[in-house]
């Protein structure tokens, strides 16, 4: 008996970790979704370095109790799936909201940015944020911008010149 409560209190260990450890995680109802449907969401998070995991809603509240998260625990009914992501913060929820656009029996019922609870609506603002690599492609065109104007103005320059000296 006590062999069985050992490995629960391992797993709610294991499930506090990911919270606390995650930058994202997103708490969805994958209800009524297909086998098929299912593994193709995964792959899709895995590909993007995001974990998918299937708990049972009684550990995963022990976890979010101790992880100091207990508002996370009134969205913890019926069948859920929790993704995290230590790594990027736009990633699960860019990939959930976009399955779930094409896939309506898949529901996002919150979810936890950097420690902080936050709901559906804002889980769907992050997930229209651009991805990392589009963030640091508009602050690099931001940087050349200035130089770009530089390298324009001294080309007029150089042009002129050469006119007048002509």
């Amino acid at each position: 008996m006590s062999s069985i409560i050992e490995q629960k209190k391992q797993l709610v260990t294991e499930i506090q970790e990911k919270l606390q450890n995650s930058v994202a995680t997103v708490v969805v109802d994958y209800r009524g979704l297909t086998v098929a449907e299912v593994t193709e969401l995964r792959k899709q998070l895995r590909e993007a370095g995001v974990e998918f995991k299937v708990y049972k809603n009684s550990m995963t509240r022990r976890a979010a109790e101790g992880a100091g998260l207990e508002g996370l625990n009134v969205n913890l009914t019926g069948p859920n799936a929790i993704a995290f992501s230590t790594e990027d913060v736009v990633a699960p929820a860019k990939i959930i909201n976009d399955f779930a656009k094409k896939h309506e029996a898949l529901e996002i019922k919150a979810g936890v940015m950097e420690g902080n609870i936050i709901t559906v609506e804002e889980v769907k603002a992050l997930a229209e944020l651009p991805s990392r690599e589009g963030l640091l492609s508009m602050l690099l065109s931001v940087l050349q911008a200035p130089i770009r104007g530089l390298a324009v103005a001294t080309k007029a320059v150089a042009d002129q010149k050469e006119e007048q000296g002509a």
